[in-house]
């Protein structure tokens, strides 16, 4: 595939897009109906098929745009629309404000990822201009940020269409390069109960920070063992499976016993099939080897697990029909990812194969000044003129 060196007609438009996009304060804690019904207003405009999903409680929802014809095995362009928080002093200019130097725009989502979002707004116009043969769906979630909670719906709505699209897209930050395979994760938290009293008296007490901290070297030694003995793809940026407790909280004072402890962990894996049973085992061993322990000292201990979120891996999409009928327009390959992405999603629940191909670089986002260059968004608009161009075709 030859990239052209000329600038996009559209770029300013992007940029403009992008500018808009970044000032709708989507945490995943906030509401996004704004932001849906801004992007839903602007294809709608354009002629497009709009569908919203809301979730059960209406303030958050999922946009499916659809331009062409119904009945014919279509590709979906997907995207999230939620941030993480930007929080911190450690911004040069206003996180939820578009500021432009150096060739990069920055803002909080500007590379996670509604720089793809700007990009396929500024498309739309294209694709609303051309004669398309296939439908093109263009899909933006809610709540992927904190374990794809949105993409569900999305992916079976599509897959109880009487044509299903043959593949999606995943607008993910990839340097605009083709990636196959994504991990898949499961994220936990542990509530680690013990006895509280004086710390004079610690040998009769069950101190939950203690044996939470055992229950991570747990984890840790898992995570070791997967680094040494796999299994292994090299072809992933980390070659296999990890596991590391994230986040914890215990204790009140320094001369008291800590009653409870929480943290959270979590599980990346390489081989969908492993994934359950190893965090099965994992909790298995924990409480075959602690729970006896703080039981002898006090019949209330214990410990309670509780499964924040889970998505499942993306595998490779190359052989598929969908993926060969467009191999001759995507992008150089750029290997298998560690983040997630709604790409397993839409495999497992929608039956529907998926790759990853966006602009900016994973590396960017999730920090203070997250920017997205604008080269990258120029390669993708290139990118989506190719997926119209395949569209139109018979």
């Amino acid at each position: 595939m030859k990239d052209t060196t000329m600038t996009h007609e559209t770029l300013d438009k992007a940029k403009a897009h992008l500018g808009r996009l970044i000032g709708f304060d989507t945490t995943s804690a906030k509401s996004n109906r704004a932001i849906i019904d801004h992007m839903a207003d602007h294809f709608a405009g354009l002629g497009a098929d709009i569908t919203i999903l809301p979730d059960e409680t209406g303030d958050k929802a999922n946009l499916i745009a659809r331009f062409g014809p119904e009945g014919e095995p279509g590709i979906v362009l997907s995207g999230h629309t939620d941030v993480v928080p930007a929080r911190g002093a450690n911004w040069k200019t206003p996180p939820f404000e578009m500021d432009e130097r150096d060739g990069r725009l920055y803002g909080r989502g500007s590379c996670d990822m509604k720089g793809f979002a700007a990009c396929v707004m500024a498309a739309a116009p294209g694709f609303a201009a051309a004669t398309l043969n296939r439908p093109l769906y263009l899909c933006f979630s809610h709540d992927e940020e904190v374990g794809c909670l949105g993409a569900p719906a999305i992916a079976r709505h599509l897959a109880a269409l009487d044509v299903p699209p043959m593949l999606a897209i995943i607008g993910e930050p990839s340097e605009m390069k083709l990636v196959t395979g994504q991990k898949g994760k499961i994220a936990m938290r542990a509530h680690v109960r013990g006895t509280a009293g004086h710390s004079s008296f610690a040998p009769s007490h069950v101190n939950a920070l203690e044996y939470a901290a055992r229950i991570i070297a747990l984890i840790q030694d898992r995570g070791r063992a997967y680094a040494e003995t796999g299994p292994f793809d090299p072809d992933f940026t980390v070659p296999h499976a990890t596991m590391l407790a994230t986040t914890i909280e215990g204790g009140i004072a320094t001369n008291v016993t800590p009653d409870r402890c929480t943290f959270t962990f979590e599980l990346r894996s390489i081989d969908e099939t492993r994934a359950r049973p190893d965090m099965e085992a994992l909790l298995a061993e924990a409480e075959t080897r602690l729970l006896p322990e703080m039981q002898a000292i006090s019949a209330d201990a214990g410990i309670e697990w509780e499964e924040i979120f889970a998505y499942p891996a993306m595998g490779d999409a190359t052989g598929t029909p969908g993926f060969e009928a467009l191999r001759h327009i995507l992008p150089e390959w750029g290997g298998k990812v560690s983040y997630g992405s709604e790409g397993g999603v839409f495999e497992v629940q929608g039956g529907i194969p998926s790759v990853i191909v966006g602009p900016g670089s994973i590396k960017q986002a999730h920090k203070a000044d997250e920017f997205v260059d604008i080269a990258q968004l120029d390669l993708c608009l290139h990118f989506l003129d190719r997926i119209a161009g395949f569209a139109a075709k018979r």
